[in-house]
């Protein structure tokens, strides 16, 4: 009988870093599941809410910069990918 090795990997996570352009200096680094709920505080702050919050983390996880990137200059934000 033969002994068969399966070697598992762990799945890493990418991390990005997103900013808050109406605050300077603040940036967090978070993976992609939690840019919604970052930048929802970040406008709850400013007592406004908006549904792209979800639409700009579902085009980061999928690789939608251009998306992406539409959807940060009305946010306010920017994300990029944490070195």
């Amino acid at each position: 009988m033969s002994t068969i090795w399966i070697r598992r990997t762990a799945q890493k996570s990418t991390v990005y870093q997103v900013a808050d352009r109406l605050h300077q200096g603040r940036a967090v680094r978070v993976t992609s599941d939690e840019i919604a709920a970052t930048v929802s505080a970040w406008l709850a702050e400013l007592e406004a809410e908006s549904p792209m919050v979800d639409e700009l983390a579902v085009a980061v996880r999928t690789g939608n910069w251009t998306a992406a990137r539409a959807l940060e200059d009305l946010l306010s934000v920017d994300v990029t990918v944490a070195a």
